[in-house]
């Protein structure tokens, strides 16, 4: 994103909030008095890959330690979504949401991933990206046509289906936005969003936006920052505008703020500086 995009995007954050307002006035009139819940604040795991790899159970207990109280699960490392269930019991966590390929939930895997989210603990099964080859608008009303699918099937099993943008998801071709497609022929009872903000940013959309015009559709966030270069960030260390994101966020339906960084140099660096950060964050 360069600067001109980011000054852009903030300062269109920044009005959304404030016309969106709250029950006792605007953001500015009540002053900074929210606070995410602690029990909202979560890892996606995806971060954690690493460790996760040489010590599952104790990077998820370093996390619990730090004060996150859910998880995204995105990579099992081998073990067993039951095996993952005790050791998430084991250090007092709750995984909200699983990551599963398009093919899986597009296909004749679906009933097991929608099992495996439940033994989780889940709530959400979620479709982390859309082939390449989809890339289309005609790709992606047969990507919307599958998750109303799969989210009829979920549904039986108490689910939903969510999906999970990354910047290509953002652009316009053949004259249409692809994301605008699937955000307009999903069915909202059986299909949500979870929404990186991010990778939202990168590709030229602002969360914030999102959220006021498609009221409850983003249960769960993916809270990545952006260095002033374009990089990936610590969250709070970076130039996403995030108060003014979430000043609104309630209206889009977040429930879960999902930390993310996709290289980290510490993991675990990263999981304390983003923790505390949103931790302290009063908007």
């Amino acid at each position: 994103m360069n600067s001109s995009t980011r000054r852009s995007f903030l300062g269109t954050a920044v009005g959304i909030a404030a016309a969106a307002g709250t029950a006792g006035g605007t953001a500015e009139a009540v002053g900074p008095r929210r606070r995410i819940p602690p029990s909202g604040i979560g890892m996606h795991l995806y971060t954690m890959r690493t460790p996760l790899a040489k010590d599952f159970g104790g990077t998820l207990a370093r996390l619990a330690e730090m004060g996150y109280a859910t998880v995204g699960v995105s990579g099992r490392h081998g073990n067993s979504a039951a095996d993952i269930r005790r050791m998430l019991d084991g250090a007092r966590l709750r995984a909200v949401l699983e990551h599963v390929a398009y093919t899986t939930v597009s296909g004749s895997g679906l009933p097991q991933a929608v099992d495996d989210v439940v033994t989780l603990g889940g709530k959400w099964i979620v479709v982390p990206s859309l082939p390449g080859a989809m890339h289309s608008p005609a790709g992606f009303r047969e990507a919307a046509r599958q998750f109303n699918k799969a989210g009829l099937a979920a549904r039986e099993k108490g689910l939903k289906v969510l999906f999970h943008n990354h910047g290509s998801d953002h652009v316009v071709s053949g004259g249409e936005n692809l994301y605008d497609i699937l955000l307009t022929e999903t069915d909202p009872e059986l299909v949500g969003f979870e929404l990186d903000v991010y990778w939202a940013a990168r590709g030229g959309a602002d969360p914030a936006r999102l959220f006021v015009e498609h009221p409850r559709r983003f249960p769960a966030l993916h809270v990545k920052d952006m260095a002033p270069n374009g990089d990936f960030a610590d969250v709070g260390s970076g130039v996403l505008d995030f108060p003014a994101m979430f000043d609104v966020a309630r209206r889009g339906g977040v429930k879960q703020w999902l930390v993310e960084h996709d290289a980290p140099a510490d993991p675990f660096a990263t999981a304390l500086n983003s923790y505390g950060y949103l931790s302290r964050l009063r908007y």
